[in-house]
């Protein structure tokens, strides 16, 4: 079908329940020039109609969030990434949140994906990536949204790569206040399959962190990983120096840092 007006195509979007298109679509859809396309959209954003996070990709803004000038990022971060079939999933603090284990909303939406690629800034929603080479090999659970399903990382997955990722995750006494949260949605089997493939260090790191918050039941599955592959203590701060300091025998953990939770 074709439209004489921009703002009749995106109505006719949202009237199907799909929020959002790319500069092709719309171009084909009004059998315009793609430089009348490119004003016409441009019109539409100065309004607050639409909003662009990424090149190319457009998101129709309705009333109720024309606030952020944007949709929320868990909104439109399934459809930006399947429409090239990439791989991605919420992570980290992001993750936690939909367990119940964030004490506040994160200020940056937090996505990991197989290779860099640029930090997204639409209106006032945040989005930073993460690159994961084995993205492939992460757990994920699909949550509905308003658009469509988002991909997050279990639970089990998201305690690794809290560790693994602490300077992303708010520093230690917020993944230690996290991990204590989390640690009744962790299935013991599941991460002890998981911690297998995770560098020893972020499993030691991970072990002393879930004793640390008295969740001993979950930090005892990782007990014999750690005996068997540990060769080495490692620092519970990995950017921090370790010269004389306490050691945790049992996790092999210089502990260079004091680790503080969020009652």
């Amino acid at each position: 079908m074709k439209y004489t007006r921009a703002k009749d195509y995106i109505d006719a979007l949202a009237s199907r329940g799909r929020y959002n298109f790319d500069a092709d679509e719309i171009t084909h859809a009004l059998g315009a020039s793609k430089p009348a396309t490119h004003n016409a959209l441009a019109r539409l954003a100065k309004q607050g109609l639409i909003a662009s996070p990424a090149k190319g990709f457009y998101v129709i803004v309705p009333p109720e969030y024309r606030s952020l000038g944007c949709l929320p990022a868990e909104q439109f971060i399934p459809a930006l990434f399947d429409r090239k079939g990439d791989a991605y999933y919420a992570g980290l603090l992001t993750a936690a949140q939909y367990y119940g284990a964030a004490h506040q909303r994160p200020q940056t939406f937090q996505v990991f994906v197989a290779h860099s690629r640029k930090d997204i800034r639409c209106g006032s929603v945040k989005v930073s990536f993460i690159a994961n080479r084995r993205i492939a090999s992460v757990p994920v659970r699909q949550f509905n949204t308003p658009r469509g399903t988002l991909k997050v990382s279990t639970p089990e997955a998201t305690a690794i790569d809290l560790v693994g990722y602490t300077d992303r995750a708010g520093g230690l006494d917020m993944v230690a206040t996290v991990l204590a949260d989390l640690a009744e949605d962790i299935d013991r089997d599941q991460l002890a399959r998981l911690a297998i493939d995770a560098p020893t260090v972020w499993i030691q790191r991970l072990g002393y962190l879930f004793d640390h918050v008295d969740q001993h039941q979950v930090s005892q599955t990782l007990l014999p990983l750690v005996a068997a592959k540990a060769r080495d203590y490692a620092p519970l701060a990995p950017d921090r120096s370790h010269d004389n300091v306490p050691k945790d025998e049992r996790w092999k953990i210089h502990i260079n840092a004091s680790v503080e939770i969020d009652l």
